[in-house]
Parts: structure tokens; C-alpha cells; sequence
């Protein structure tokens, strides 16, 4: 049975905000769009990749938690790693280009 999207909302709540101020002050994705993607699908995919081997090695399981949809992408591995993963590069690149920016006009 499915559980819950309470997680899966938060996450996407958080993205679609971070997204919200990076429009309006023009930070990461609506400055340069291939190198953002670049900065923020490359750490992605290295941590995924993370994931699957402390899955593979037992280190890393899923857990039985009611805030999760129940939606597995791999063994262990629910939908909402993808998105977490996600926003926390997101935030990181938004948080070092405003970091830059802060430093550059000093």
C-alpha cells in the first residue's frame, strides 16, 4: 500500500521556492542553464551512485517511515532520494553563487 507524500511535497515545495528566488534574483539556472544543470545533475549522479553501493554493501536502507509514497526507483531507494539529492545540490550552488557574488563586490 502506498503511504504518504508528505516528504515528496516538502521537497518539491523547497524546489519549486529555491527555483522562485533564483528567477527573481537571477542566481543559478536563469544565468546559465547548461552549467548549472552541469553543477547540479554531476554531484547528483556521483551521490546516487554513493547510494547504490551503501545499499549494495548494507549500509544505506530505506526504513519504514509513513512520510514516504512508498515508491521505490532501486532496491532500497525511494523516489524521494532523487529529489532530496536534487535540492541539495540546488541549494548548494544557489548558496556559493550568492557567496561569489557577495565576495566579487567587496
Amino acid at each position: 500500500m502506498l503511504g504518504s507524500a508528505t516528504y515528496l511535497s516538502g521537497l518539491l515545495f523547497s524546489i519549486i521556492g529555491l527555483g522562485l528566488l533564483d528567477w527573481r534574483f537571477r542566481i543559478a539556472f536563469t544565468v546559465n542553464k547548461k552549467a548549472a544543470l552541469a553543477a547540479t545533475l554531476l554531484p547528483m549522479i556521483f551521490f546516487l551512485i554513493w547510494d547504490g553501493a551503501g545499499i549494495a554493501l548494507g549500509i544505506f536502507f530505506r526504513g519504514d517511515t509513513s512520510h514516504l509514497t512508498g515508491w521505490l526507483v532501486a532496491p532500497e531507494m525511494p523516489i524521494e532520494e532523487i529529489f532530496f539529492l536534487f535540492l541539495l545540490n540546488y541549494s548548494a550552488l544557489t548558496l556559493f553563487s550568492v557567496l561569489g557574488r557577495i565576495r566579487w563586490k567587496k
